[in-house]
C-alpha cells in the first residue's frame, strides 16, 4: 500500500548514490507521483473505448467549488421566507433572472445569473460527518469503515475521487495535470479526508497538488515550479543525470532493483519546465483588472486559476473552501455552527458571490462555459432551526446545490424541499446521481467499470443522470 505525503515538489540529491538511483522508480513524489501520473496518463487512450460513450457529452472539464462545510439550503438556493423565524432568520429572498426563483438577498450577482445555473433542491443521503459525507459526495459510495473527522484518513483501498477517474478515462495533454487541487486539501482539524486522490487507482492519478495560495506573497504552483534556488542549468543537469542511469538500467534489466526504474520520472522533468504548464499556473500574467474582477482573496485567486487550467487543457480543477477549526487560517469557514448568520453576510458570502460569478462570466465571454461544467459543491447542508449559539449544524436530509455550464440546462430548477427545508418534497435526488449527471455531461458511460488493485470490478457510479437538468 501506497502512502499519501504532501506534495514537496520533485527533488533529487546531488550526491544520488548508485543504489540510490536504482530506487528512484520506487519513489513517491508527494502525494502527486507525478511521473506514475505520467505513465497512467499515457494509458489513457486505451480507455476511453470503454469509458467514453457515444452521443453525449459537451464537457470537456469541470471546475468543482467544494464549500468544505456546506451552506445552509434555506440560506443559499432554496430560500423560505414562511418559515417559522427560527429556521427563516433574518433575510430576505430576493427576484433572480429566472422569474420564480428567488435566492438569498446575499448572493445578488449570482442571482443575476441565475438563467446561467442549474439548482437541485432535494439532494439527500445519510452521512452526518465531514469525512463520510466528502467520500460520498466525490466518490459516489459509502466508504465502508468508520471514520472521524479527528482520525480519517486516504487509503490506497478506497474508490478514486470523481476527477481522478476522468483523468483515467479521458486524454489529458502530456504535459500538464489532468486533475489539480487548491489551495490545499480538506481536512482542517487533522489528517486530510478520504475522497480527495485516486484510492485504488494508483498514485498516478492523485490530484496535482497546488498548497499553496495564488495571488499570495510566496505562491508557487507546487512541484511544477522547481526549486526557486535551482539554476536552469543544474536541473537539466539533473536530467542528464536521470537519462544516464535509464540507459545503464537498460542494460541492467536483469536486477530487480533496476526493472523498477520507470521512464516517466525523465518525463516529469520535462512536465516541471513546460512552457505551457508554467503559463497557465501563473495567475500574475492576468491583467490587473481581471485579477481585481475576481477579488483579492485566495477563493477569488483561486478561481482565476482554474479558470486558466481549464483554457490550457486540465480536465478537472477543484477548489476548496480554506478553513480551520484549530486557530489556523480562514476560521470556520462554510462549517458555521456557531455565530452562522455574521460569518455567512460578512465573510463568505462577499467573496463566494464576487469571485463565482466572475468565474461563470469570464468563462461565458471566452465562449469556454458551453465546455466547462462548473459545480457548486456541499457534503451536506444545514440544520433547518438554528442552535442555541446561533449556528446551523450538519445535516444531510436534504439540501441544494448548483451546477452551470458543460450541457447543463441553465435556469433550471430540480426538486423541492419541504416547508422548513428538513426533507425532500419532490423529486430527491442523491450525490450518485450528480456525479452520474457529471459524468454524463462528460461523455463517460455511468455503466463503466473500474478495476482495483486486484483486478476486481468496480460500477463507475451507482447513480442515474438528473436529464431534467441536461440541455
Amino acid at each position: 500500500m501506497l502512502r499519501l505525503e504532501r506534495n514537496q515538489g520533485v527533488r533529487l540529491c546531488d550526491g544520488l548514490t548508485r543504489r540510490e538511483a536504482m530506487r528512484i522508480g520506487g519513489l513517491g513524489l508527494g502525494g502527486l507521483s507525478l511521473p506514475g501520473l505520467l505513465r497512467l496518463q499515457a494509458q489513457a487512450a486505451e480507455s476511453v473505448a470503454e469509458g467514453r460513450a457515444p452521443g453525449f457529452g459537451r464537457a470537456k472539464s469541470v471546475i468543482i467549488f467544494s464549500t468544505n462545510g456546506g451552506t445552509a439550503q434555506m440560506d443559499s438556493f432554496d430560500p423560505k421566507p414562511d418559515a417559522p423565524a427560527e429556521v427563516r432568520g433574518t433575510w430576505k429572498p430576493i427576484n433572480t433572472s429566472v422569474p420564480g426563483v428567488t435566492l438569498n438577498e446575499h448572493l445578488p450577482r449570482l442571482a443575476k445569473l441565475q438563467h446561467k445555473t442549474a439548482i437541485l433542491r432535494a439532494i439527500h443521503h445519510n452521512q452526518t460527518l465531514h469525512p463520510s459525507a466528502i467520500y460520498l459526495t466525490l466518490c459516489g459510495d459509502l466508504i465502508g469503515r468508520v471514520v472521524t473527522p479527528e482520525s480519517a484518513t486516504m487509503s490506497r483501498d478506497d474508490k478514486p475521487h470523481f476527477g481522478s477517474v476522468v483523468s483515467k478515462l479521458l486524454p489529458v495533454k502530456p504535459d500538464l495535470p489532468g486533475f489539480v487541487m487548491l489551495p490545499e486539501a480538506m481536512g482542517p482539524n487533522g489528517p486530510e479526508w478520504p475522497g480527495q486522490f485516486a484510492g485504488f487507482l494508483g498514485s498516478g492519478y492523485d490530484p496535482y497538488r497546488v498548497n499553496s495560495f495564488p495571488g499570495q506573497p510566496g505562491y508557487s504552483p507546487g512541484a511544477l515550479a522547481s526549486d526557486p534556488e535551482l539554476p536552469a542549468a543544474r536541473l537539466g543537469n539533473r536530467r542528464l543525470l536521470l537519462d544516464q542511469i535509464g540507459h545503464t538500467a537498460s542494460r541492467l534489466d536483469k536486477v530487480a532493483a533496476a526493472t523498477n526504474l520507470d521512464p516517466h520520472y525523465l518525463k516529469a522533468f520535462d512536465v516541471i519546465s513546460s512552457p505551457a504548464a508554467q503559463r497557465a499556473f501563473d495567475v500574475e500574467a492576468e491583467p490587473a483588472e481581471v485579477r481585481e474582477r475576481y477579488g483579492d482573496h485566495y477563493f477569488g485567486q483561486c478561481c482565476l486559476l482554474a479558470r486558466r487550467l481549464v483554457e490550457a487543457g486540465v480536465r478537472l480543477v477543484q477548489i476548496n473552501w480554506l478553513r480551520s477549526n484549530i486557530g489556523g487560517g480562514g476560521g470556520p469557514g462554510y462549517d458555521t455552527h456557531q455565530n452562522h448568520f455574521a460569518l455567512t453576510r460578512d465573510q463568505l458570502y462577499p467573496p463566494t458571490d464576487l469571485a463565482f460569478t466572475a468565474l461563470l462570466e469570464d468563462l461565458d465571454e471566452r465562449g469556454l462555459l458551453d465546455e466547462t461544467l462548473v459545480y457548486f459543491h456541499n457534503e451536506f447542508g444545514r440544520t433547518p432551526k438554528v442552535n442555541p449559539r446561533g449556528g446551523r449544524d450538519h445535516w444531510p436530509s436534504c439540501y441544494s446545490t448548483l451546477l452551470a455550464g458543460g450541457g447543463i440546462k441553465g435556469g433550471a430548477v430540480y426538486g423541492a424541499s419541504d416547508k422548513i427545508g428538513a426533507y425532500p418534497a419532490a423529486d430527491p435526488v442523491t450525490p450518485q446521481d450528480v456525479l452520474a449527471t457529471i459524468y454524463h455531461a462528460l461523455g463517460i458511460d455511468v455503466e463503466t467499470h473500474l478495476y482495483d488493485q486486484l483486478n476486481r470490478p468496480h460500477k463507475l457510479v451507482k447513480g442515474d443522470p438528473i436529464r431534467a437538468i441536461l440541455a
